[in-house]
């Protein structure tokens, strides 16, 4: 409790860090992960974020005049970090199926996400969700009953979230 405790409190100072940061996870704009400042997106240039998970949750939203579903994952690291993907991206499947398997407990340490490009279509950009220097392994395919899986992994999420040791 003690280290959630720090982890939360505010930085004191003078600094940069007010707020949260949302991050883009997608290719767009020929990155894997970007910021927008003034609608101009710019690079990040780290290749994964460390943190504790803090939220999972979906967004109906409209993007480019159109009304789509995202996925919104929070982060609490140095500051708070909010990833937004689109729901059906291979980005959101590796997330919510990699934390599916995870135990509430496993979710009490830090993960690490590390955006991975698609190898052979330059428009996918999948998810690689660490626990300390273990790779959780969780495939999927078109028989995958999303629907399920998110309820598991938003399921875990909170159970991790209500634990008090």
């Amino acid at each position: 409790m003690q280290l959630v405790a720090a982890i939360n409190k505010p930085k004191l100072g003078l600094h940069s860090d007010a707020g949260s940061s949302k991050i883009y996870c997608n290719r767009h704009n020929g990155l894997l992960w970007y910021t927008l400042n003034n609608s101009e997106a710019s690079a990040i240039t780290q290749t994964a974020l460390t943190g504790y998970l803090k939220e999972l949750k979906f967004e109906k939203c409209e993007r480019r005049g159109k009304e789509v579903y995202k996925l919104l994952i929070t982060i609490q690291a140095d500051r708070p970090y909010i990833l937004e993907s689109g729901h059906e991206t291979h980005f959101a499947k590796s997330v919510l199926a990699a934390i599916a398997t995870l135990t509430p407990q496993q979710l009490y340490s830090p993960i690490t996400l590390q955006p991975t490009p698609g190898t052979t279509d330059e428009s996918v950009l999948f998810c690689r969700v660490w626990v300390g220097s273990e790779l959780v392994m969780a495939s999927y395919n078109e028989q995958t009953e999303w629907r399920e899986v998110s309820k598991q992994a938003l399921a875990v999420t909170k159970a991790a979230l209500e634990m008090a040791f």
